[in-house]
């Protein structure tokens, strides 16, 4: 069963609301479920994605190979079009 959660909003806020879920045909409630589901996964896709970028810093840091940007988008521009292409090659800094 859900628990219920007090929100203290401003009336202009409140108003805002208001007039933004009427617009979509929501209710306030479902108007705001929506925007804190939406915030949540934003925030743990942000999160994620933070994860991995400090994990591919600590690999190059241990391994210090790297793919030149140039090339990586020379391999998916020409894979895009269905032309073969040869992988780009990783060398160390």
């Amino acid at each position: 069963m859900p628990s219920t959660t007090t929100l203290k909003l401003s009336d202009e806020l409140r108003a805002r609301i208001a007039s933004a879920a009427q617009q979509t045909g929501k209710t306030a409630h479902a108007f705001m479920v929506e925007a804190l589901e939406l915030q949540t996964e934003l925030a743990e896709r942000r999160g994620a994605f933070l994860a991995d970028a400090l994990l591919a810093r600590e690999e190059v840091a241990r391994y210090g190979l790297v793919v030149d940007a140039d090339e990586v988008f020379d391999y998916l521009k020409a894979r895009a079009e269905g032309k073969a292409a040869r992988k780009p090659d990783p060398s160390a800094i």
